[in-house]
């Protein structure tokens, strides 16, 4: 029994220190601050001695697409995957609803829903973010509201994905990709905590927690607040807030209402559950293998004159890695989101020229001595992060 004793003592320490944490780190306990104008985003500047890597890398993209006669869009082959990812993802949906499987059925059809939604999100919603899913603007801004329907917003992750990660990758204070939960620190300038000595042991509980948050809590403190971290969400129109509140209720209908109304709350919250699990590991594993390795770099933002030493591009390669880009399995799967240096340097480019463009860059690091990360294998960039994770608890 003693031994018993430890262990449930332990685990109710660990969590008060979790409650503690959030309680005192969390945005309604900090003062109410005046969210910082457009001037302030534009405090850090990127070098500006004109490195002749970007502009060398840019004529070979744009002479790749012009001598293969190729749109920067998406094609046939990304327009199949779509309907194939969203047509199942409203098979198993409607399977769940109406057939009414049996119970290990039921949890396996739960977790397909949390990778067809992650897919979902990977190929459709982050090309049609960036405005690279077609050439068409309205089929883009389509898809990227696909976000709407699993329980996010597009206007609130246009601003902390394409305006502030993608201009301040893996700054401190800045990108809020790295502003993780306390729980988690996932860099040496960030306040660290005798819980984190363990957080490679727990860090995939709480991605699998991390979609709920996301639904259930972070957007709505980006929404009240009206900014991403410390910078302003400008002009949100009537129907910005139509499409946010209208998208929430259907969500909260569709994925707990009417499945408790087929099951009853017990069976719907557990699927739901599941769901967000799946969704929440794959999504974050996938982004935590590009920038939170140990071969990512990560910058402080609190130095005198602001500026970031490096230009832009040079910085992107820094902070970025790439990981398993010979699996054609995974490229398919993530929406070429294992290319994260081609999609950091060309976002504007959609998933399905990445392949190309990835000997590209490779040759022109070379050629001006400027540093390429990638990861042969997905597990060899899990091991590098997992390693991070126990360093950087360390520091």
């Amino acid at each position: 029994m003693s031994g018993l004793n430890v262990i449930v003592g332990q685990f109710a320490y660990l969590t008060h220190q979790i409650f503690i944490l959030l309680i005192e780190t969390s945005e309604f306990s900090r003062p109410a601050t005046k969210a910082p104008t457009a001037d302030a985003h534009a405090r850090i500047r990127f070098g500006n001695h004109k490195n002749p890597f970007f502009s060398a890398l840019k004529l070979k993209v744009n002479q790749y697409f012009e001598e293969e006669s190729l749109s920067r869009n998406g094609n046939t082959n990304l327009y199949f995957k779509a309907v194939f990812f969203i047509s199942s993802y409203f098979i198993a949906y409607c399977i769940l609803l109406l057939v009414h499987p049996a119970g290990w059925m039921a949890l396996l059809l739960c977790a397909y829903l949390g990778f067809a939604a992650a897919a979902i999100g990977f190929n459709i919603m982050h090309d049609g973010s960036h405005g690279s899913f077609s050439e068409k603007k309205w089929i883009n801004v389509l898809a990227a509201y696909s976000i709407n329907i699993l329980g996010g917003d597009a206007v609130l992750w246009k601003n902390k994905h394409n305006i502030i990660h993608h201009t301040y990758t893996n700054i401190e204070g800045h990108d809020q990709d790295i502003a993780q939960l306390p729980v988690l620190r996932l860099n040496k300038m960030q306040k660290k905590y005798y819980l984190h000595r363990f957080q490679h042991l727990y860090c995939f509980a709480v991605y699998g927690l991390s979609s709920l948050l996301w639904v259930f809590l972070l957007d709505f403190i980006k929404y009240f607040q009206g900014k991403v971290g410390n910078f302003k969400i400008n002009n949100l129109e009537f129907k910005d807030h139509f499409i946010f509140w209208a998208s929430k209720i259907i969500y909260f209908s569709f994925y707990l209402i009417l499945p408790a109304m087929a099951w009853g709350w017990a069976a719907a919250i557990t699927g739901f559950l599941v769901f967000h699990f799946v969704l929440g590991v794959t999504l974050s594993t996938v982004f935590q293998l590009a920038h939170v390795v140990g071969e990512a770099e990560f910058t402080d933002s609190h130095f005198a004159d602001h500026r970031i030493e490096d230009e832009w591009a040079v910085h992107q390669l820094k902070t970025t890695t790439n990981f398993c880009t010979r699996n054609d399995w995974m490229t398919w799967f993530v929406g070429g989101l294992n290319f994260q240096v081609e999609h950091h340097l060309f976002p504007k480019i959609s998933h399905v020229h990445y392949p190309a463009l990835n000997k590209l860059i490779i040759e022109t690091c070379t050629e001006h001595q400027v540093q390429y990360h990638e990861f042969p294998s997905f597990l060899s960039a899990l091991r590098s992060h997992m390693n991070h994770l126990k360093e950087t608890a360390r520091a």
